[in-house]
């Protein structure tokens, strides 16, 4: 090869300016396209950078009018850069004032026709997902990933300025069930016992407060053997912060210095104050704990307005403790029965038993419960509700989650199809003091709503010394969401660091001794040796670039995704092994596994 050995290349093909013209330049990159003019050939040759116009004389160039020359073809030329003519100039691409006129050209290797087109939105994701190498040319992954090694980079900066340190803790690490399923790794030399690949290294950047880190963070990558959703991968990557003797406060307050950091750097954005929400003040006002703020749409509490209506529905509800809300559709009075059928069948995917629509028409008060409702109680619902004449108003009557998420889907279904979010800015929120437990019918005991380590605020720590299980629900965490634009970027908590509170909260998420010391053991022990009071927060770094780059999917933010199945399409992972790399792990298939497999 006279390129690549002998000639170097001098410059990227998307760097090429007019002050190039005159200058005698090596390209290299890949043929984007070629068109044959007769007396003239140009092609696009393609790099990481961009694109560049070559045109190439036949008389002096047999190369470029064989046919065999086509796209995807990866070659290096040289030539002079030229200026282009009066009136050609394309000002669509940085390079549309020049041309390269090719002086010597030479194929580094060969391409056959590629089996999708490159950067057509209209190939299929899972035809995109197989030749994932060939969609990886496409200037839209090409500036995503771009996007993610900016930020990672801004991200270490800013980090080490506040005297963070970079510490990598270890992939293969300890089983600890206590969120989504363990991704398991056998041990060939302890057969029968296993690794865990981390769901996140919590317990270990508490251990590096009490190693007296003072501040950690780390890029790190995490799995979880879960279903998976658009925003969602069994392996992800994120950045994982914690610092010693803060409280809330301090991790918020240095969360919003990066989030400003990172919009300024990235979006040219000065990020503003950042709403403040109660995981309470969030479920009550928008059904959900990440809310959308671009939606200027909030949900109206109608359980006292609807409680002795007459309407069975209604009254049962509000008898037995649950839930009225109401949804108000600016400017929608006009929807059709039809759509409203659509709409019922949307919210009886989040559980709701039905859904009422008020409406007026000409003055009057249309509903599918007009005959259980008197004009003087929807009048009373439309004042309660804030809506005009023109607006639709629906409601769901059910216990209060199943209310919430039937209506915070309604909300963000409905603002998407009538274009009601507002997409020029990015909207943040912080939501706090969730619920410490949840109750698990299947497993007949509380569980942690985020993990067993989060502090419980100060006043309901006496709630689980006195082991009052009937006010467990009220119990509050010190844990916190920072949401964007209906997306969880980051979550995390002030951690437990007295080995009493710990203790208790193990009590009461009914882990007995001997688990106890099975699982944690380890960490236990740890805090009996002087441990500061510490806090800390994980961004979904996948999460964060699909938000910076204003996408929905996942995938097209990260290198190697994988389907919703969790499957590789690209090299068919997962896959069979050998027996007789089973047989060294001491590890036997079932009969349903070896039938999945034959």
């Amino acid at each position: 090869m006279a390129f690549v050995i002998d000639k170097k290349r001098s410059h990227y093909c998307g760097e090429m300016r007019a002050e190039h013209v005159g200058q005698t330049v090596v390209l290299m990159g890949w043929v984007d396209s070629r068109r044959d003019h007769g007396g003239l050939v140009f092609i696009d040759l393609r790099d990481r950078f961009g694109i560049v116009q070559v045109v190439f004389d036949p008389s002096q160039s047999e190369l470029a009018c064989s046919k065999d020359f086509r796209g995807e073809f990866v070659v290096a030329l040289e030539g002079k850069v030229i200026a282009r003519p009066e009136g050609m100039v394309n000002k669509k691409i940085p390079t549309g004032a020049i041309e390269v006129e090719a002086l010597t050209c030479e194929i580094l290797s060969q391409a056959e026709t590629p089996p999708i087109q490159i950067g057509d939105e209209k190939v299929s994701e899972l035809m995109r997902l197989k030749y994932r190498y060939l969609d990886l040319r496409s200037k839209k992954l090409q500036n995503n990933l771009i996007a993610r090694h900016k930020t990672m980079q801004l991200v270490r900066k800013y980090l080490d300025e506040q005297n963070f340190l970079e510490v990598e803790t270890p992939i293969l690490y300890k089983s600890t069930p206590e969120g989504a399923r363990d991704y398991l790794v056998p041990s060939r030399v302890n057969q029968g016992q296993f690794y865990a690949l981390p769901q996140s290294p919590q317990t270990l950047k508490q251990l590096l407060m009490i190693g007296n880190f003072d501040r950690y963070f780390q890029i790190v990558k995490c799995f979880r053997d879960e279903d998976l959703r658009a925003d969602r991968q069994p392996e992800f990557s994120q950045i994982d912060l914690e610092m010693s003797f803060v409280d809330t406060e301090d991790v918020l307050q240095m969360t919003e210095e990066l989030v400003r950091y990172i919009w300024k750097e990235m979006k040219g954005v000065d990020v503003k104050k950042i709403t403040r929400l109660t995981y309470d003040e969030a479920m009550n006002r928008f059904g959900c704990d990440k809310p959308d703020l671009r939606i200027p749409w909030e949900l109206n509490d109608l359980t006292k307005t609807l409680s002795q209506t007459g309407f069975k529905v209604f009254d049962d509800v509000a008898a037995r403790g649950g839930s009225i809300k109401s949804l108000v559709v600016p400017g929608y009075s006009n929807v059709s029965r039809s759509k409203t059928d659509k709409l019922m069948k949307l919210v009886k995917q989040m559980g709701a038993k039905g859904l009422v629509w008020v409406k007026k028409e000409s003055g009057e008060y249309k509903s599918p419960v007009s005959k259980f409702i008197s004009n003087e109680l929807f009048e009373q619902i439309y004042k309660d509700s804030k809506a005009s004449e023109d607006d639709c108003i629906f409601i769901v009557a059910d216990d209060f989650n199943v209310t919430s998420a039937s209506l915070s889907m309604l909300r963000i279904h409905l603002a998407k199809e009538m274009g009601a979010i507002d997409e020029s800015q990015d909207k943040f929120a912080w939501v706090t003091d969730f619920p410490m437990f949840d109750y698990s019918p299947e497993e007949k005991r509380w569980v942690a709503v985020h993990h067993p380590f989060t502090q419980p605020l100060d006043e309901h720590i006496e709630i689980l010394e006195n082991k009052d299980e009937k006010k467990y629900a009220s119990v509050k965490a010190k844990a916190y969401d920072l949401v964007c634009n209906g997306y969880e970027l980051a979550g995390g908590s002030i951690r437990i660091h007295n080995q009493e509170v710990q203790n208790t909260v193990f009590d009461a998420l009914g882990i007995g001794p001997e688990e106890k010391k099975s699982k944690f053991g380890y960490f236990i022990e740890a805090l009996k040796y002087g441990t500061p009071p510490h806090g800390g927060i994980a961004w979904g770094f996948d999460r964060l670039i699909m938000v910076l780059c204003g996408i929905d999917a996942i995938r097209d933010v990260i290198a190697f995704p994988k389907t919703a199945k969790a499957t590789c399409l690209m090299s068919e992972a997962p896959s069979s092994v050998e027996l007789d790399q089973l047989l060294e792990l001491g590890v036997r298939l079932s009969q349903s596994a070896q039938k999945n497999l034959d």
